[in-house]
């Protein structure tokens, strides 16, 4: 098995990923009942933060372990990651 930077935080990860899925379907039925829109709003707020948790949390997890270890052992590979991490860093700030 491949272990991963969030590899030792899975479980963590899968329970807040859970929690956020129930959150889409909240927002769903919400819709659905046709609540008031502030309310929705809020509701996409408190959405949008907590994957916004989960990806800076999995982004730490990789730069200390995925980035980390290619720049321990240099190379092509390092640079790769470097610029991978980046990119990830650059999409979630558009976000």
């Amino acid at each position: 098995m491949v272990e991963h930077g969030y590899t030792h935080n899975k479980e963590a990860h899968l329970k807040r990923l859970r929690r956020i899925e129930g959150q889409a379907r909240g927002l769903q039925r919400m819709v659905e009942e046709d609540k008031y829109c502030i309310d929705i709003l809020t509701q996409v707020s408190a959405m949008t933060r907590a994957l916004q948790s989960v990806s800076l949390s999995l982004l730490e997890e990789h730069l200390g372990h995925c980035v980390a270890g290619a720049i321990e052992h240099g190379g092509p590979e390092a640079e790769a990651k470097l610029k991978e991490a980046n990119e990830a860093i650059a999409r979630l700030v558009k976000s």
